[in-house]
């Protein structure tokens, strides 16, 4: 059951929903079904130089804010 990012064409808002079988995904904001899958930003994790562990992402999976990764926002 993935859940899978989302953009709506009416409200102009990006969303989450969470995918069971062949659900009709419905924004949250509206209740339009005119919406489109968004590519998801991926993550990884691997060990530093020293030996600690690094996570990295490529940019905010949150809607909420502006900042680069969900360890900066407060979210």
């Amino acid at each position: 059951m993935p859940i899978y990012e989302y953009h709506c064409e009416k409200c102009n808002q990006d969303f989450e929903f969470l995918v069971i079988g062949n659900d009709d995904v419905i924004c949250p904001s509206c209740n339009s079904k005119k919406v489109c899958r968004l590519m998801s930003v991926c993550g990884f994790v691997s060990k530093g130089s020293s030996g600690e562990t690094v996570s990295r992402s490529a940019g905010s999976s949150c809607s909420g804010c502006s900042a680069t990764s969900c360890a900066g926002c407060g979210h």
